[in-house]
This record gives C-alpha cells, sequence and structure tokens, in this order.
C-alpha cells in the first residue's frame, strides 16, 4: 500500500490537470446514509422510487416534501469528514500551482462545499436547495409549515433541487463533468460504485482519453481491474495520506 500511496502522490504532483468524481462512499463516512439505506423508520415501508419522481410528487406532494425535509435534516447534522477536507486542501493546492481541477460529485449533501471545494460540479443537485415544480424558480428560504411550501414567484410548489428518478441531469453540469474526464491527466474517483449512470462512465471516458485514473473505495467495483491505482479503504483515511 506504501508503494501504491506514494504513486498516487507522484502522479498527482506531476499532473497539470485533474478530475475527481465522488460518491456516496466518502458521505457514508460523514453518517449519511446512502439513498436505500435512508428508508427506515418511517419510511420503511417504500422505496426511494415511490418517493423520487415526479409522478410521486404530483400524487402525493406533501409525503415527498416530508421525506426530503426528513432527509435535509439529516444532513444539516452530519460534517465533512476527512475525505472531503482533503480533496478542498487538493484543489486549493491546484489552484496556488495553476493546475486545473474539478470536482465532480454524485452526492446531494453539499458536504463539499461546506468543507471548501469551489471548483464543483454537483451532478444529482443538492438536497439543501428548493426550487418550484414547475417552472425551477431557485428558492433560497421558505416557511415551516404543514402544508408544502410554494414558490414566491408563481405559486408552483416547491420541491428540492435534486435530479429525480426520470430526470436528466442538468445540461450544463453533465457537460462540464465529462469535459473534465476528457481532458485530465489524472482522474481521482472516490467512493463510488460506478454503476449509476451517467456518472459511471466518467472514470471509463478518462481511461479512453489516456488519464491515469486512481480508485479510492474499501470494495472491488467494475473499474478497480482498469483503474492505474486502486487504493483499498475509506476516503478519509486514504485521501488525506495521498494529498498531504
Amino acid at each position: 500500500m506504501d508503494r501504491d500511496l506514494d504513486h498516487a502522490r507522484d502522479l498527482l504532483r506531476d499532473a497539470s490537470s485533474i478530475a475527481v468524481l465522488t460518491g456516496a462512499g466518502i458521505s457514508a463516512e460523514s453518517g449519511i446514509p446512502t439513498f436505500r439505506d435512508a428508508m427506515t423508520g418511517l419510511w420503511a415501508n417504500f422505496r426511494p422510487e415511490d418517493l423520487a419522481t415526479p409522478e410521486a410528487f404530483l400524487a402525493n406532494p406533501k409525503l415527498v416534501w416530508d421525506w426530503y425535509a426528513w432527509r435535509r435534516a439529516k444532513v444539516a447534522d452530519a460534517k465533512p469528514n476527512p475525505g472531503h477536507e482533503a480533496l478542498a486542501r487538493l484543489e486549493e493546492s491546484c489552484r496556488a500551482a495553476g493546475v486545473d481541477f474539478t470536482l465532480v460529485t454524485q452526492n446531494v449533501d453539499g458536504l463539499h462545499e461546506r468543507a471548501g471545494s469551489r471548483r464543483l460540479v454537483e451532478l444529482h443537485g443538492n438536497i439543501r436547495r428548493v426550487k418550484c415544480f414547475d417552472n425551477g424558480h431557485a428558492v433560497k428560504s421558505w416557511p415551516d409549515g404543514e402544508g408544502v411550501p410554494a414558490c414566491p414567484h408563481c405559486a408552483s410548489p416547491l420541491r428540492p433541487d435534486v435530479v429525480w428518478f426520470g430526470e436528466n441531469l442538468p445540461t450544463h453540469a453533465l457537460a462540464a463533468a465529462m469535459a473534465a474526464a476528457r481532458t485530465c491527466q489524472v482522474f481521482l474517483c472516490v467512493g463510488t460504485s460506478t454503476v449509476v449512470e451517467p456518472a459511471a462512465s466518467l472514470p471509463f471516458v478518462a481511461l479512453e482519453s489516456g488519464a491515469s485514473v486512481i480508485e479510492v473505495n474499501p470494495v472491488a467495483t467494475a473499474l478497480s481491474a482498469k483503474a492505474r491505482l486502486r487504493l483499498a479503504g475509506p476516503a478519509g483515511e486514504i485521501l488525506p495520506r495521498i494529498v498531504d
């Protein structure tokens, strides 16, 4: 492992452009349950697909709003872990050295931003933001109450600013992520199963474009055999060791 850590440090140190993809694994280390693990307590009788679609919201907006309010509260209690903080330091080092850096995340918890990351692409949105259902108006604050709040601009019901099943990823976010994967010299893939598309394709796009791909994950994935380096372990342990 020490030799692989040294190799990873050398690859990052010598790169002129770095892209990072993070998934649910790095957030799980902050105590945030994965999407399906969040189906507990009052929500144990539901599947995520029953609560995370436009159709579900139209059928029962309060049920969906309440589930996301519960998840928002979980996220608010969580804090960035050493993995998030290491990536923020890596970005800062890249900025100081004139190295191009892009962090792409599948997570919606906002922990990367809270850790200090700025060159951030949130592929699936952010659960801490809301927008209106009909027109997508961004709303910064909303009243707490029994019902679903309405948009102050158009009176449409508010919904979380996340990508639901059946919805397309934001065009600008996907384009930025793909561009980073195609042009980077080093691609760091952290805590993702490389199953959920289109994010799962990003490390393979980087491979096809000639990048050195480093995977950080406690478990093997479809990427593991093809990555230049596989560092087996939690992000909160591995990332500080290669960044610092």
